[in-house]
């Protein structure tokens, strides 16, 4: 029977589905996509703009689903991903494509519209004529469980950057990069941290954000993805997830600080709760001098 495959979850986890799509439509065009979640990711991918939805769609139920099977790929609960013997994007594809072993790993291939390309690369070429810096980083140190409490920004679950080492990553690139902020709050502070705050950019317009730059600095997020998919340089720091899981340790472009090893504990997410597992996994993040230091001279190359 034909499927109608429903995405759901963060963008990154999104992102990571598209290759094993792309090949489950290949085989079979009358599989259809409803984006429960970040339906614009589905636009860059020639493969799956045509045969994507969002749950809204007039008479989508009658025209679509109902002569198809509906399948909620969950790659979380996939025993090779809590194992780490897989990474989110072969977890979707073992499942969406019914496979038995581990893939290899497929490139995420995206294309930027020429818009959203000239809109990268505009912003970051004023960005570096105006600050008269020569090079550029997006920094990405929260993810999407991080909140704002006051002065303070904490992530229970470990993925994302301290707030002092986010702002020492700030004060020692600053004076030779022009610093572009990926993050959906600001950093509560009275500074002039002499970054630039892009507000309201969509996914696609941060996608040629990403594009144009020298290289991504930040944690498990979706910066990370699409440095990845856009074949950018990156260093990604990471505490409570497994890189096996989240990122991309083979990309020779890729430079992995996991601070979580030896002490993490694989929080089950989407399978069970127990808030033991972050209470383990919160302070993992936390940097030393050595590791900042090591961080910095990666990122400096680029």
């Amino acid at each position: 029977m034909d499927k109608a495959f429903f995405l759901n979850g963060g963008a990154g986890r999104v992102l990571t589905a598209i290759p094993a799509l792309e090949k489950s439509i290949q085989k079979n065009p009358n599989n259809i996509i409803v984006a429960e979640a970040w339906p614009e990711l589905f636009l860059m991918s020639p493969t799956l703009r045509d045969c994507s939805y969002v749950p809204n769609t007039k008479n989508l139920f009658e025209d679509k689903i109902l002569q198809r099977e509906c399948i909620t790929p969950e790659p979380y609960r996939l025993n090779a991903y809590y194992n780490q013997k897989c990474n989110l994007s072969q977890a979707f594809d073992m499942i969406i494509n019914e496979l038995d072993e581990v893939p290899d790993i497929e490139p995420i291939k995206l294309e930027i519209s020429k818009r959203d390309q000239v809109f990268g690369y505009n912003f970051i070429d004023d960005a570096k004529q105006n600050l008269r810096k020569e090079k550029s980083i997006v920094f990405q140190p929260f993810g999407s469980a991080a909140t704002i409490e006051g002065r303070f920004i904490i992530d229970s679950t470990g993925r994302s950057f301290e707030l002092a080492d986010a702002l020492h990553m700030i004060e020692q690139l600053k004076e030779e990069y022009v610093i572009i902020m990926m993050s959906s709050f600001p950093i509560p502070t009275d500074q002039d941290l002499g970054v630039l705050t892009p507000k309201d950019l969509n996914l696609v317009q941060w996608a040629g954000i990403v594009n144009a730059a020298n290289g991504f600095l930040g944690c498990d997020s979706i910066g990370q993805h699409f440095a990845h998919a856009l074949d950018k340089p990156a260093t990604v720091v990471i505490g409570g997830t497994a890189p096996e899981n989240i990122s991309y340790p083979h990309n020779k472009k890729f430079k992995i600080f996991d601070l979580g090893v030896g002490k993490r504990k694989f929080a089950p997410m989407r399978v069970t709760f127990d808030p033991a597992y972050d209470l383990n996994n919160e302070g993992l993040m936390l940097m030393d001098d050595k590791t900042k230091k090591e961080i910095l001279d990666v990122v400096k190359g680029y």
